[in-house]
């Protein structure tokens, strides 16, 4: 059965693509043929290419065109919609759906990769929580786990669950190693998320994000 999730998470820089590339990993692991989709990239090096987009390119196992994969890249490493304005470009839906589509009819496991947090504008009158009520996918939520993640992640969570999308699972990523009551933390967020964990992923795990796959379960 051919599955698919939007993924986003409680912020910027708390290892989303990570996690994606985890669960890529863990997929490809189970025999599907994984794909990962960053439809809005910001931020590219000399050559021109994103990191985020590389590191899913690498973790897919199914090779799908590079403009599928990563429809709109902007150089600046900034808020897509700052960085779209500034090149002249629109973000248009219609085209990320399109290659949502194409990548869902080769692959048996797809996750596209949101942009910063849920609400992230991706122009003037848009953000990534339109984007995912347009994609009509059940969401992963990453939960970066830091100080102040539980607000982050309640909020975060009714803002999924407000736009009529169903979360199908979030991961607890341990972006920071020397977090206070990181298990007191753990256990409030699973008692008051709406949605099975789906792992605990640590700090720096050995083997990367394909060694982070063995923490993780594919949501059901």
């Amino acid at each position: 059965m051919k599955k698919a999730y939007f993924l986003t998470g409680t912020d910027t820089e708390i290892g989303k693509t990570f996690i994606t590339c985890a669960l890529l990993h863990r997929a490809a692991q189970d025999g599907q043929k994984a794909a990962g989709l960053k439809p809005v990239a910001a931020g590219t090096d000399a050559a021109g290419q994103n990191e985020d987009v590389e590191q899913i390119l690498a973790a897919s196992n199914l090779a799908l065109p590079r403009d599928i994969v990563n429809p709109y890249c902007f150089a600046a490493a900034i808020a897509p919609h700052i960085a779209a304005a500034e090149a002249g470009r629109n973000i248009d839906f219609a085209v990320i759906k399109a290659s949502c589509a194409e990548a869902m009819a080769a692959a048996d496991f797809l996750v596209v990769e949101g942009a910063g947090g849920f609400r992230i504008p991706l122009g003037v009158d848009r953000d990534s929580a339109d984007l995912a009520v347009d994609l009509g996918l059940p969401v992963i939520l990453v939960v970066g786990m830091r100080l102040g993640c539980i607000s982050h992640a309640l909020l975060t969570a009714e803002a999924i669950v407000g736009r009529g999308l169903r979360l199908a699972g979030w991961v607890a990523n341990r972006i920071d190693p020397a977090m206070s009551r990181f298990a007191e933390n753990l256990a409030t967020l699973q008692e008051l998320l709406p949605a099975p964990l789906l792992g605990v992923v640590p700090h720096a795990p050995e083997g990367g994000a394909a060694g982070a796959a063995s923490f993780l379960n594919l949501p059901g």
